[in-house]
């Protein structure tokens, strides 16, 4: 019979297994040899599918665990390689990835709490703690905020606009050319009305713009704005929309999928005056947090807008249950059975404190600036902009835009470097977003080389 992860027996099954995984992750890794697996998608699908065999066969296998995270390991974009930078996907910080692992074996849902006693209240005082990071630390913002737990920016943004549905009415969305796509996809979803676009000319949202089009639209209002796009890093004027907003009488959500990090850091923190001002907040500790996905967050202002949230099920909190005292834990989230994401954050942050956290926030906004600056002085490249947070946008000086495109492709296809994309000012840039707090200056001068070497003349 199968042995168990949890209980007695657990952590002395679980040991070789480790050791088996880890030595499996070392092997792929070794067979990619660097940031991602080089052939392009037909070669790639051709590995794994050599290595998986049957997926379902008659009789198992005892190798699989070896075999199967060998080739995915093999097989993977690496977000630990300094040359993998495409994507707002971070590497995971180690001792937070142990407490994934515990996460896993107690197995605990928090969806009542006799599945979850600890871990509902561990992420009951997490999320308040983030809440107030969010909206102050004293006072009656620290009494009133709230966070939720979530998958990620996609669903704290989706919760976001039920919230303001729930407290307004059918709520007009007004957000700038520049807002993450699942915003419009959570109007579509909520049956709200198709959003109301302002220009974004330099990338960010026009405050001119913004106050025209709350003066001529009717309410209810919502407005979108967001801290770190995902093209570029930038932030909106947020104490000026927040001014508008207050004007207007609309409400206000602020995206801070990305840039929420900047929380940590004291030197960067300014950079996200206005935020307490939103009546909500999207945070993703698995972007500029080090987290392994999921670790999504939706902080309000108020917890009373959660109210709406509340639901039923009396064999998850019955009445008589809840006024004898246990936590009703389903106005927590739109899903039911959830795993305890909020351990790895609570691990991290009492492990790091805001000061460790705030040092690598640092550190990767510094190499950014490092990067775009060797961009400006090298005469082959074009840079878009400075970064602000840590993503710097660049070009071959004179490339096509295929030729842009090309280079990327190239590089992922021989597993060189994982470059992102980006369209700004009508022209295709190559996007580097730096996440890695050990990244170098010498894999920075190396990733510009091989874009170079890359690059017809």
């Amino acid at each position: 019979m199968s042995p168990l992860a949890s209980g007695p027996q657990g952590p002395t099954t679980l040991r070789p297994l480790l050791t088996t995984v880890l030595d499996a992750l070392t092997a792929g890794a070794a067979t990619r040899d660097g940031p991602l697996p080089a052939g392009g998608p037909t070669e790639v699908a051709a590995r794994l599918r050599e290595a998986l065999g049957d997926p379902f066969p008659e009789h198992g296998d005892e190798d699989a665990l070896r075999t199967l995270v060998q080739a995915l390991a093999a097989g993977a974009a690496d977000p630990a390689d300094p040359l993998c930078t495409a994507h707002l996907h971070c590497p995971p910080l180690a001792v937070a990835t142990a407490a994934d692992l515990a996460a896993s074996v107690l197995n605990p849902s928090l969806d009542s709490w006799d599945q979850a006693p600890a871990a509902s209240e561990l992420e009951a005082l997490v999320t308040r703690a983030l809440a107030a990071e969010v909206y102050g630390e004293t006072g009656q913002a620290r009494s009133a905020g709230d966070a939720l737990v979530t998958t990620g920016g996609t669903e704290s943004n989706q919760l976001a606009l039920l919230l303001a549905r729930e407290r307004h009415g059918h709520t007009q969305l007004v957000c700038a050319a520049n807002a993450h796509h699942s915003l419009r996809r959570a109007t579509w979803l909520l049956g709200l009305p198709e959003p109301v676009t302002v220009p974004a000319p330099a990338g960010t949202m026009d405050p001119a713009a913004l106050g025209e089009a709350l003066t001529a639209l009717p309410g209810p209002l919502l407005v979108a704005a967001t801290a770190g796009t995902t093209d570029a890093g930038l932030i909106d004027p947020l104490p000026d929309i927040a001014a508008l907003c207050e004007t207007h009488g609309a409400r206000l959500h602020i995206d801070a999928a990305y840039g929420g990090g900047l929380l940590f850091s004291d030197r960067h923190r300014p950079k996200l005056d206005g935020l307490a001002r939103a009546h909500t907040v999207t945070l993703d500790l698995h972007k500029l947090g080090w987290q392994p996905i999921a670790a999504g967050l939706l902080a309000v202002r108020d917890r009373h807008d959660l109210a709406p949230l509340g639901h039923h099920a009396d064999y998850l909190n019955a009445d008589d249950d809840t006024e004898a005292g246990l936590p009703d834990l389903l106005g927590r989230s739109l899903r039911t059975t959830r795993r305890p994401d909020i351990l790895k954050i609570a691990v991290t942050l009492k492990t790091l404190g805001r000061t460790g956290l705030g040092a690598l926030v640092d550190r990767v906004c510094e190499r950014a600036a490092e990067f775009a600056e060797l961009i400006h002085r090298h005469p082959r490249f074009e840079l878009h902009d400075r970064p602000t947070i840590s993503t710097v946008l660049f070009r071959p000086a004179d490339a096509t835009d295929d030729t842009v495109a090309a280079v990327r492709r190239t590089l992922l296809t021989e597993g060189r470097a994982v470059l992102g994309r980006a369209r700004l000012d009508d022209r295709l840039w190559l996007k580097a977003t730096l996440l890695n707090p050990h990244t170098g200056a010498d894999d920075l001068a190396a990733l510009l080389k091989l874009v170079e070497g890359h690059t017809p003349r």
